[in-house]
């Protein structure tokens, strides 16, 4: 993979160290396939073995770093996504599932984190996001699953669906309503998979496999320090932790644009066409520089937001949106592109871009779609104008 990139500003030794160490780290283990379950699981304890996973949380339960670095979840979804998708699930999935914890221990009590963190780090717990619901996805403040107080437990009732890593997760964090509706009725729970009264009600088959699940909470009773946080808490619990990870979702998908590219110039240099190769021809190459640029211009935009958030400490709604609608909407443009070039072999089924074909779709719609990313930009620019008006 070219390493070009991490001579940018954005970057430093740190950074460049560690993206050596990982794509010698993918040289050594090969994407797997078959069934699912087993091959996320194995791709969960072998990043945890090679350390990786201590990425995803503070240093203080068992993480590489005082505070979780944004750059370098970036970095790491970027590379394992050119290598393999489920490799860039895994490692996502244990960050987006387990950060709540760690978010939340910053300002209460750390009991859970401290229970669940290291164990995620050392991947020998896999963790998972539970937030949407059948009637909930987009308009997330509007779930409906419910939770009451019961004695020395609250009592769940409702259902999630489009859970990653359902089926197969140790602990899901669970968003419930406590309260009135909106978001200020929500809390946050961690419920352990083994909870009698959860149970995965249906596997759900997608296009690029991986674990996907609808949950049923059926008076599942979790016992009352397994409350994350409290009424209100909870949304701002999930949104802090979508913001968080929300430029990593674009790295991921820079990552297998990164791919189509390369193989798209492979393709190309050793395909012969009308005497000479695919590469000779004008409109190829056009179309080789296009999806250049967009590459590039989706990675600018990733590691702005990243570096923001890691230097500046600044809150990165607009900037990481950005970043991730321009990143997933442009590897999609990329990756046709490169099946494009790619003839009739890129349709043919167990070839690498036609399976990049199908990892890339999803990421256009998970962790807020790209319409949803045009509304926050929107509405992050007009306050930003009005804040610049009022300003003396």
């Amino acid at each position: 993979m070219d390493r070009a990139h991490l001579d940018w500003p954005f970057f430093a030794a740190r950074h460049r160290a560690l993206a050596a160490a990982l794509d010698a780290w993918v040289g050594e283990h090969p994407a797997a396939h078959g069934d699912v379950d087993a091959v996320c699981r194995n791709w969960v304890h072998a990043l945890g073995e090679g350390g990786w996973l201590r990425h995803c949380v503070p240093a203080r339960f068992g993480g590489a770093a005082a505070q979780v670095d944004v750059r370098t979840l970036c970095l790491v979804r970027e590379r394992l996504a050119y290598h393999d998708g489920l490799a860039d699930f895994a490692f996502a999935l244990q960050g987006l599932g387990s950060t709540p914890l760690a978010l939340a221990a910053e300002h209460g009590d750390d009991t859970l984190a401290g229970r669940w963190l290291p164990r995620v780090a050392r991947g020998e717990a896999i963790a998972a996001f539970a937030l949407s619901e059948p009637a909930a996805g987009s308009d997330a403040a509007a779930l409906a699953l419910r939770a009451r107080p019961d004695g020395d437990a609250f009592v769940l009732d409702g259902e999630k669906t489009w859970i990653s890593n359902g089926g197969i997760a140790d602990f899901y964090v669970t968003f419930a309503r406590t309260g009135g509706a909106g978001a200020d009725g929500i809390s946050a729970f961690v419920v352990d998979a083994a909870t009698p009264g959860l149970r995965v009600a249906q596997r759900i088959e997608v296009m690029a496999p991986h674990p996907l699940a609808r949950l049923a909470f059926e008076s599942a009773r979790v016992p009352l320090d397994a409350q994350l946080a409290q009424d209100g808490g909870g949304f701002r619990l999930a949104m802090r932790t979508l913001d968080l990870f929300r430029a990593s979702v674009g790295a991921a998908a820079v990552g297998f644009a990164r791919r189509a590219l390369d193989l798209a110039l492979a393709h190309a240099r050793h395909r012969p066409m009308f005497g000479g190769t695919l590469a000779e021809r004008d409109l190829a190459r056009a179309k080789l520089g296009v999806m250049a640029t967009r590459v590039d211009a989706a990675a600018l935009l990733v590691y702005r937001a990243a570096w923001l958030r890691d230097e500046q400490g600044a809150r990165t709604t607009v900037e990481a949106a950005m970043a991730k609608m321009s990143a997933t909407e442009a590897a999609q443009r990329v990756i046709d592109d490169a099946l494009q070039l790619h003839g009739g072999l890129g349709v043919t089924v167990g070839q690498p871009i036609e399976r990049l074909y199908r990892d890339i779709r999803a990421l256009r719609i998970y962790e807020g779609a790209t319409e949803v990313q045009q509304l926050v930009i929107g509405k992050g620019t007009l306050a930003q104008h009005e804040a610049r008006e009022r300003a003396p």
